[in-house]
Order: C-alpha cells, then sequence, then structure tokens
C-alpha cells in the first residue's frame, strides 16, 4: 500500500479508504471488461437500435427507483450490506446474460433490471462510503485516484475483451469475457466482507432533502446541474460503442478505441487529482464542459473511425478536468447542506435521483427520435442537443457560492 499513499497524499493511511478503493477498481475492471459489449452483443443479435435503447432505458429506470429503495435499507441497516447486495445483483446479471445466450434480445427487461437494480444498491452505498471515509481535505485525491484506477481497468478490460471475442468463433468469447466479469464481481463481494459494519439509525426523510432545494439554493443549483450531466449520459452511454462497431465491424477496434480512451484519461485522472485545487474548480468544470462538446461536434456530421478515434482522446482528458471537482464540490454542498450528518443518504440519493431524470429523458427522447424520423438524418442533431448536457453544468455551478475560495 505504500505506492497508494504516496499517490493518494493525505488520503493515505485507512484501511476501509485502502478497501473502497480497491473494490472500486475491481468494479470498473469487471464493467470495462464487458459493459461496452453487452450493447454490441444486443446489437449483433437485434440489428436495431431501438431494443439497444430500451435496454439502456430499462436500467436507468430501475436504478433510481433502487436507490430511493437502497437508501431506505442503508439508514436502517447497513451501507456494507447495501453494497454486497450491489455487487450480488451485477454478478446475477451476468450470471443471466451467460444463461441466456443467444436469446438474450428476448430477456431485454429482465437483464436491464438486474443490471439497474445492482448499480443503484452499489452506487448508493459506494457514495454513501466515500463520504464517509473521506475528508473535504482527502477528496479530491480519493476521486482522482479512483479515476486513475478506472482507467487502468477501462485500459485492460476493452482490449483483452476485443481481442479475445474476436479470436473465437460466434459468441464463445461474449461468453467468456461475461464470465470473467462474474468472478471478479464475486470477489468484490468477498473483500466486502472485511469492510468495517457501518449501522444506521434514524428516520428515513428522503422527501424532505427533495424539498430542501427550496430552502438551500446550492442544493437547488447542484441538483439542476445533475439533470444535465444524466441528459448527455443516457444517450452517449450506449450509442458511441454502437457507432464505433458499425464503423468497424470489429470487436477489436472497439477495444482499442477503450485502450486509447482510458489510456489518456489515466494520464488526465492522475494530473485532474493532483493540480486541480478549489479555487481552480470551476473554471475547470467550464473548461471540461466546453472540450466535451467540442467532441460532440466532431462526431455529428460525417463520422469515421479515425474522427471518433480524436473524439475519445478529446473525452478522455475532459472528463477529468470536469469530474474531479465537480464530484468534489458536490460532496462539500451536501456536507455543509442542512442536518448533512444525519441526511447524508438522503442527500446522495436526491443528487442520483436528479441525474437519472437526466438519463430518462436523453433516451425517452432517443427512442422517439429515431420513431418518428430517419435515423442518419435525426441522430446527428439530437447528439448536438443532449450532448451540451456536460456543458450546462458550468452555468448552474457558476452561482454557487461555499465560501471556499472559488
Amino acid at each position: 500500500m505504500g505506492i497508494l499513499e504516496r499517490w493518494l497524499g493525505e488520503a493515505g493511511g485507512k484501511k476501509d479508504l485502502h478497501l473502497l478503493l480497491f473494490i472500486g477498481g475491481l468494479y470498473s475492471l469487471s464493467i470495462a471488461l464487458s459493459n461496452t459489449f453487452v450493447n454490441v452483443y444486443l446489437w449483433k443479435q437485434s440489428g436495431q437500435i431501438v431494443d439497444i435503447a430500451v435496454y439502456n432505458l430499462t436500467v436507468v429506470l430501475f436504478q433510481p427507483v433502487t436507490f430511493v429503495f437502497a437508501g431506505r435499507l442503508a439508514k436502517k441497516v447497513d451501507r456494507i450490506i447495501v453494497l454486497r447486495l450491489g455487487v450480488i445483483f451485477l454478478a446475477l446479471f451476468y450470471l443471466s446474460v451467460l444463461l441466456v445466450g443467444t436469446s438474450a434480445t428476448d430477456f431485454i427487461w429482465l437483464l436491464g433490471a438486474l443490471i439497474g437494480i445492482g448499480y443503484g444498491f452499489y452506487w448508493l452505498a459506494f457514495n454513501v462510503l466515500t463520504f464517509e471515509i473521506t475528508e473535504p481535505e482527502t477528496r479530491d485525491f480519493f476521486n482522482g485516484f479512483l479515476g486513475i484506477l478506472s482507467s487502468l481497468g477501462g485500459m485492460i478490460g476493452p482490449i483483452l475483451s476485443g481481442f479475445i471475442i474476436s479470436r473465437l468463433e460466434k459468441f464463445t468469447g461474449y461468453s467468456i469475457v461475461f464470465g470473467l466479469s462474474l468472478l471478479l464481481f464475486s470477489v468484490a463481494v468477498f473483500l466486502s466482507f472485511s469492510l468495517k459494519r457501518r449501522p444506521a439509525h434514524g428516520k428515513y426523510f428522503f422527501l424532505r432533502i427533495l424539498k430542501e432545494r427550496k430552502n438551500n439554493r446550492n442544493w437547488l443549483l447542484i441538483t439542476r446541474a445533475h439533470f444535465f450531466q444524466g441528459l448527455r449520459e443516457g444517450t452517449f452511454m450506449f450509442i458511441i460503442s454502437i457507432i464505433v462497431y458499425i464503423q468497424t465491424d470489429s470487436e477489436l477496434a472497439l477495444g482499442s478505441y477503450g485502450l486509447l480512451n482510458s489510456a489518456i484519461a489515466f494520464v488526465a485522472y492522475f494530473l485532474a487529482s493532483r493540480y486541480i485545487k478549489q479555487p481552480m474548480r470551476k473554471k475547470a468544470i467550464l473548461i471540461g464542459g466546453i472540450l466535451l462538446y467540442a467532441g460532440v461536434l466532431l462526431i455529428s456530421f460525417d463520422v469515421t473511425f479515425g474522427k471518433l478515434l480524436i473524439y475519445g482522446a478529446i473525452v478522455a482528458t475532459a472528463y477529468p478536468i470536469l469530474l474531479v471537482p465537480y464530484i468534489s464540490l458536490t460532496y462539500d454542498i451536501i456536507g455543509r447542506a442542512w442536518k448533512a450528518a444525519d441526511m447524508r443518504i438522503e442527500y446522495i440519493v436526491v443528487r442520483e435521483l436528479f441525474v437519472h431524470f437526466g438519463r430518462i429523458v436523453s433516451i425517452l427522447g432517443f427512442i422517439l427520435s429515431v420513431m418518428l424520423f430517419d435515423l442518419k438524418q435525426v441522430l446527428p442533431i439530437y447528439l448536438l442537443i443532449v450532448g451540451a448536457g456536460h456543458t450546462m453544468i458550468y452555468w448552474f455551478v457558476r452561482k454557487i457560492d461555499i465560501n471556499d475560495h472559488d
């Protein structure tokens, strides 16, 4: 752990922090191995972009519902149990994909529900634990190092998966890749037993914290920002991998795209976590948002694989610049909000609801657009509309004042 402590600086020296980072790293590797290829797996079976959108819509519908329930569970029982439930449901998802095999498109709703529930439990617990284990002065380090681990997983996962899938016949490679993800999630469940139990007490005031937006301007602004974050993420979390696959007809090319993206993100997260300090947060969020929209402009018309690689490099640079300060700012706002110590779970649930409202609106809009208009004509316009989501974040965070030299 010596290297970890040196890289994390002030955040080092805590067993639970190390374990949480390790579980987060395993999660990232497992998702990097399979998540991109789930959409391609379904696309190869169905050939209908609406089916892929419906699968992703199911995921983002079940996620917020699970978040609300998981928040209550975390408040009444234990955050570690909620984390474990999330990893178990994610493992069940990959087990189900293996069992249904080439009939996966017949079970889109079931698969979407399983992974949506898994994400809901996992991210509620992970975000609450992040809030509890880190302090304001260690959050930039933690978020940055978690980004580095995610990038490492993103470098290894897609290229390894692409290689395995491209070397084996038909869907055999997919079965091996999904099996590896199942194994990694099983290890994460085992590791979660080493985390210190964190039982909770008190009532669950979810609706009260939702209404707190009327009393706390910073909370109102940051939740609005999260809606626009979700507006971009909803469509972009599946459409890029499909576009890359259609352009290249190669899982290995898709894996190479993921490798390039994550290799650049690895460096960018390290630099962002080291050099973006509190006084620079808002400027960094603005720069990151502008860069992300520049990437959308690049691929909206006349798409080529070369342009997609440049897009991957741009977003890999931009996301850390935007997300490291943005996540830290969000936690600081929650930390200073009304009864934050008692209501942190409710604050995190409400924050995630706004992200998912944005994602739901984004995917519903996408489905409606492709059903009403020709895909080739409407897609560039739609990407330009929802792609502005991250750029809009600055419109809200620029008005936030938490008296921290911003």
